[in-house]
C-alpha cells in the first residue's frame, strides 16, 4: 500500500518530467528528429525506385500526413492537400463524398519511379517545398448550409497561414520577390479533393479573404453558372446553392474578377475591350446541353469566356492553351477541375458524365501549358469512385491531373518583382 506522500511525490516527478520533455523538444531538437511518425521518402535522380508503394497509410502520393485541423493546427507548409467529402449538392449521381479517398488510392503509384515530371522538367516532391496531406475537412452529410460553412472555415484555416518557405528571388532578375496576395503575406497553396462542385463556392469565399476577387480557370463539361430559378428551381434558399449554380453565386458575391459588374454584356465581344470589360474567367471542355440560349447569356453576365470541348478538333491543345493564357494573363488564378471534363471513356466515375470530352492526355497537356501562371489554389471534383472500373481509371486520372497541377505550382512561386 502506497502512502499519500509517496503518491504525491511520484505525481510531481511525472509532471516535472512531462514539462521537461515538452521544453526539450522545442529547444533541443536532435538533428535526425522526425516529428511525424510516417515520412515519405522519394528517390532522386539515379536512386532506387519501384520500392514498396503499398506501405503506410494512404495519403496523396505518399505525402506526410499532418493533422492540420487538429493537433498540428500551427504547422506551416507550402502546399497542402485537403479533402472535402461533400456530395449533397449534386443533381444526378451521388457518391463524390468518397472522392478524396478514391483519389488518394489512385495516387499511390505517382512516385513509383520517383516523381520526376519529364515534360515540365521538375520533380515537385523534391523541389524544396514542404508538401503535406492534411486529411479531410469534417463535413456533415445532414445540413448543406452548415457543411458549406465547415468547408469554408476548414479551407481558410489552411490558406491564411504563412507559407513554410520564403519566396526567394526572381530567377530572371535576381531581385527579391514580394507576395501577390492582397494582404502582403506569403500564403501556402491548398489543393482540394472533392466532393461535388458545390464546394467551390465556400473555397472562393476563403480565397477572397486573402486574394480578393480572383480570376478562374474552370475545366468542366457544364457551365455551372445557371440561375437557381432554372437549375433546380430554387424551392428554398439552401437548395438554390448546388453544383450547377455555385459560380452564379460567386459572381453575385463579387468573388470572381468580373462577376456581375459586367451586367449582361457578352465577354466574347472584343469590341467592348476599350471599356475594360475584358473577362478574366474561362470555362474549358464545355459540351453540355442547355435549357436554351439564355443559359449562355447568363454565363456571359457571370463573367466567363468559353472554350467548347469540340474546339480541340480545330485549334488543338496549343490553341486552347493560348486562349487560356490570353484570358487570365499574369493575374492570380484559381483552378477548378471537374473530372467530367475528361470523356467518360477515360473517366467514367463522375456525377454527371457527358460524352465527347477530352482525353486524359489532352487535359494533362493543357494543364502543362499553364506553366508559369500564378495558380494560388486548385481543386478536382465530382470523382465518384462507386461508378469506376475495377482498374480505377477515374481515380488514377484524377491523381495524374493533380500531379500536373502540383508540378506547375512547384515551378512558379506566388511572388512578383516590385515595379
Amino acid at each position: 500500500m502506497w502512502s499519500s506522500a509517496r503518491f504525491l511525490l511520484l505525481v510531481s516527478a511525472a509532471l516535472a518530467a512531462l514539462g521537461h520533455d515538452e521544453y526539450d523538444h522545442g529547444v533541443q531538437m536532435p538533428l535526425d528528429y522526425v516529428k511525424f511518425p510516417y515520412q515519405a521518402v522519394y528517390p532522386g535522380d539515379n536512386e532506387v525506385t519501384a520500392d514498396s508503394v503499398f506501405s503506410g497509410i494512404t495519403t496523396f502520393a505518399k505525402l506526410p500526413w499532418v493533422k492540420c485541423l487538429g493537433k498540428d493546427k500551427t504547422e506551416t507548409f507550402d502546399i497542402a492537400f485537403i479533402g472535402a467529402p461533400f456530395d449533397t449538392g449534386t443533381s444526378y449521381r451521388p457518391g463524390a463524398r468518397f472522392g478524396p479517398a478514391g483519389i488518394r488510392a489512385g495516387s499511390r503509384r505517382l512516385t513509383l519511379y520517383g516523381g520526376y515530371n519529364v515534360p515540365l522538367e521538375v520533380n515537385p516532391f523534391l523541389s524544396g517545398l514542404k508538401i503535406v496531406d492534411c486529411g479531410d475537412i469534417p463535413v456533415t452529410p445532414y445540413d448543406n448550409h452548415f457543411a458549406i460553412q465547415q468547408i469554408e472555415s476548414g479551407h481558410k484555416e489552411l490558406l491564411t497561414r504563412k507559407a513554410f518557405s520564403s519566396l526567394g528571388n526572381d530567377s530572371a532578375t535576381g531581385r527579391a520577390l514580394t507576395p501577390i496576395s492582397a494582404d502582403g503575406v506569403n500564403h501556402p497553396r491548398v489543393i482540394t479533393l472533392g466532393g461535388d462542385h458545390t464546394i467551390v463556392l465556400p473555397i472562393l469565399r476563403s480565397i477572397n479573404s486573402v486574394y480578393g476577387a480572383i480570376s478562374v480557370i474552370h475545366f468542366d463539361s457544364h457551365l455551372d453558372t445557371w440561375k437557381p430559378q432554372v437549375f433546380g428551381g430554387a424551392p428554398s434558399s439552401q437548395a438554390a446553392i448546388n453544383h450547377g449554380t455555385y459560380f452564379y453565386w460567386a459572381s453575385q458575391e463579387g468573388l470572381i474578377k468580373n462577376g456581375s459588374s459586367i451586367a449582361s454584356i457578352s465577354c466574347s465581344d472584343n469590341s467592348l475591350s476599350f471599356f475594360f470589360l475584358i473577362c478574366h474567367e474561362l470555362h474549358g471542355a464545355i459540351r453540355t446541353t442547355l435549357s436554351g440560349p439564355a443559359d449562355y447569356a447568363n454565363d456571359d453576365a457571370s463573367g466567363f469566356q468559353r472554350i467548347e470541348a469540340r474546339e480541340i478538333d480545330t485549334i488543338g491543345t496549343d490553341g486552347i492553351i493560348k486562349k487560356i493564357r490570353e484570358t487570365v494573363g499574369d493575374r492570380p488564378v484559381y483552378l477548378s477541375i471537374d473530372i467530367d471534363s475528361i470523356d467518360p471513356a477515360f473517366a467514367p466515375a463522375t456525377g454527371t458524365p457527358e460524352t465527347g470530352g477530352w482525353s486524359t492526355r489532352e487535359l494533362r497537356t493543357i494543364l502543362r501549358g499553364l506553366d508559369g501562371l500564378h495558380i494560388v489554389s486548385a481543386d478536382i471534383v465530382e470523382v465518384a469512385p462507386a461508378y469506376d472500373t475495377n482498374a480505377e481509371l477515374t481515380t488514377m486520372a484524377a491523381a495524374d491531373v493533380l500531379y500536373e497541377v502540383l508540378s506547375v505550382m512547384a515551378k512558379t512561386p506566388l511572388g512578383k518583382v516590385k515595379a
